[in-house]
């Protein structure tokens, strides 16, 4: 098999909805995906943004002073530096080859509960980047994108039979936001995993750092967990 390519994918949900009554917008969260990209870039690798449509909205409460500050803070607001250039010229999926990838990385934020699940262009590339011995990683919401990656000499989806993380049933109740997030009617993070077999784990604080590494699958828990699942799927990759 040929060299993986030293490239990362990272997904970005295009999916926005309200919250606490009109009050708040989720999208994508922030810190999801410019930790895995600092993460990314600080190994030497290349590394692409994309959303199904091309386009995103940020998650409000990704912007709160606890979530996004320092050196994040910064690189977020310069339009001009690498990270945010990217986010906001994203290609859709069609402008991408999976093939070019050694590691798909999906960030989150609640919003991806709607659109990863039916994002077909996001999910062919995961399939090609898994086809090809790659990592498929994945934070926080980020594991609802499994719903139809599948291992195309198993039929199965690709974490069928694995344990992984994402956020928690009990997260949402946390910020009492759950009745809301029912009201779209999309599956949650851990009925996506009881849905297509895998084990879910998870951490006993609902914001506590925690990933899982189960073969070629990555995944972590929430906004801290994002720096280090993307530090697993290097340790992968690199191990591959």
């Amino acid at each position: 098999m040929a060299p993986l390519p030293k490239r990362a994918v990272i997904t970005v949900t295009s999916a926005k909805a309200d919250l606490f009554n009109g009050k708040e917008t989720t999208g994508v969260f922030i810190s999801e995906a410019l930790h895995p990209f600092r993460v990314f870039r600080d190994a030497g690798f290349e590394v692409d943004l994309v959303s199904e449509t091309g386009k995103y909205t940020p998650d409000w409460l990704s912007l709160q002073p606890d979530f996004l500050k320092g050196s994040d803070k910064e690189m977020y607001e310069d339009l001009q530096s690498e990270f945010r250039k990217k986010l906001d010229n994203m290609p859709t999926p069609a402008g991408l080859d999976g093939n070019n990838y050694g590691i798909f990385f999906a960030s989150a934020g609640h919003a991806a509960l709607i659109d990863y699940p039916t994002a077909t262009g996001l999910q062919k590339i995961a399939e090609e980047v898994w086809a090809n011995g790659g990592v498929v990683s994945a934070v926080c919401h980020g594991p609802a994108i499994f719903a139809n990656i599948k291992d195309k000499t198993t039929g199965k989806s690709i974490i069928s039979g694995r344990t992984i993380t994402g956020f928690t049933n009990e997260g949402e109740d946390v910020l009492n936001i759950m009745s809301e997030i029912k009201s779209w009617g999309k599956p949650l993070v851990e009925e996506h995993a009881a849905a297509l077999g895998a084990t879910y784990t998870r951490p006993d604080d609902v914001w506590g750092d925690l990933h899982i590494v189960d073969g070629r699958v990555v995944t972590g828990t929430n906004p801290a967990s994002a720096a280090s699942t993307a530090k697993a799927a290097l340790e992968v990759y690199n191990s591959l």
